[in-house]
């Protein structure tokens, strides 16, 4: 093995991720299997710490780790509509948690807005507008 190869402790250094984490990659076939050395260590291509970004960023974007591995796969035409139809999802789920900030931070701004106001008019004699309405409710 070449000196292209990186050990395992290394490919998780890189990535951020503990080197359980990226035996349980390997054991769920999200990373090729890696080859061993004579001693038995696990050693891995450079491309491998690419590939555990790429999973790590698509868990942070809600895939699971099943559909983490539909995206890695390669293959005909049917894997690319499977794969196509699941960013399609994402896509459609990610609009809408989008839509839902953007509801949310227009409440906070009209919240600000209004502590902002009573605390211009009253100043230490002011009484929470946010948390009245929140008591209202």
């Amino acid at each position: 093995m070449g000196n292209s190869f990186l050990q395992i402790g290394e490919i998780a250094a890189r990535c951020g991720v503990s080197v359980d984490t990226v035996r349980y990659y390997e054991k769920m076939k999200l990373l090729p299997a890696a080859p061993r050395t004579g001693g038995g260590y696990r050693v891995f291509s450079p491309k491998a710490v690419e590939q555990i970004k790429f999973i790590k960023q698509a868990q942070e974007l809600g895939f699971s780790l099943d559909e983490i591995k539909g995206l890695l796969a390669s293959g005909g035409a049917e894997e690319c509509r499977q794969v196509r139809d699941l960013l399609k999802l994402k896509l459609a789920e990610m609009d809408e948690q989008i839509k839902k900030m953007k509801a949310f931070r227009k409440t906070l701004a009209s919240h600000l807005s209004a502590c902002d106001d009573e605390l211009d008019k009253k100043g230490r004699q002011a009484h929470c507008p946010v948390l009245f309405e929140i008591e209202k409710n």
